[in-house]
């Protein structure tokens, strides 16, 4: 496994639609470990992999107190959405900076592992955050287009 540099607000490719995985290979087994690495290295709850520069539609979240339950979703697709949560949002893409967002409260969301068995998933509050800004990613939508007032930054909180 490696790090790898996260792309940051301004970088083309965060703007970009990226593809489905039609397959499993070892480049991408090897992405997604390269991507809980820079995940867990950045301190980060979530990452998609245009983040770290390749458009393909993989999401590697982990929203556990002590960092050691990773969630894998591939081609992930957000099926059912409930309730509404505001809360902070920030983003390893756009560092130093946060604000408020508001997003569904509970998802349910269908989505490959790694050995590309379809699974879903549902999640609430932190967790439903995190995949709804994954996918958003993977659609080339940063949070700062969802942010309501204006975002802050570290130092202001």
């Amino acid at each position: 496994m490696a790090l790898r540099n996260i792309r940051t607000e301004g970088d083309p490719i965060l703007g970009k639609i990226s593809k489905p995985i039609l397959e499993m290979s070892d480049k991408t087994k090897q992405l997604i470990g390269d991507m809980l690495e820079t995940m867990y290295h950045a301190n980060g709850v979530g990452l998609a992999a245009v983040q770290v520069g390749v458009l393909k539609r993989i999401v590697v979240i982990d929203v556990s107190e002590e960092g050691n339950s990773p969630i894998i979703l591939i081609n992930p697709e957000i099926i059912d959405k409930s309730g509404s949560q505001t809360g902070d949002e920030g983003c390893l893409s756009v560092p130093g900076k946060s604000g408020k967002v508001t997003r569904a409260m509970k998802v349910k969301v269908k989505a490959f592992n790694e050995k590309m068995e379809l699974f879903e998933l549902e999640g609430e509050e932190l967790l439903a955050r995190a995949i709804q800004h994954e996918v958003d990613h993977l659609d080339g939508i940063l949070y700062t287009s969802k942010v309501e007032g204006n975002l802050n930054t570290d130092e202001e909180q």
